[in-house]
C-alpha cells in the first residue's frame, strides 16, 4: 500500500486530496484500488501524513545508544 497524493487544481490553492492505494496484478497487469480516501489536505501535511503510513524502518545494532 502507498499515499496517491492528487493536486487539487480546481479548489483551494495549495492543497491536494490523498488516497490509501492498493497496488496489486490482474492478469499480468499491474493496478491500482483505492482502499480509503484520506480527504483534502494543506500542501505542509502531506510530508506527515505520507510519514505516518510508511513501513517501520528497521532498527540497526549501532542506532542503539
Amino acid at each position: 500500500m502507498f499515499v496517491k497524493v492528487v493536486p487539487n487544481n480546481k479548489g483551494r490553492k495549495n492543497t491536494s486530496f490523498i488516497y490509501l492505494t492498493e497496488a496489486y496484478r490482474e492478469n499480468g497487469k499491474v493496478k491500482h484500488r483505492t482502499v480509503r480516501n484520506l480527504g483534502l489536505f494543506e500542501n505542509d501535511q502531506v510530508p506527515y501524513i505520507k510519514a505516518a503510513f510508511e513501513d517501520p524502518k528497521p532498527r540497526l545494532i549501532y542506532d542503539q545508544q
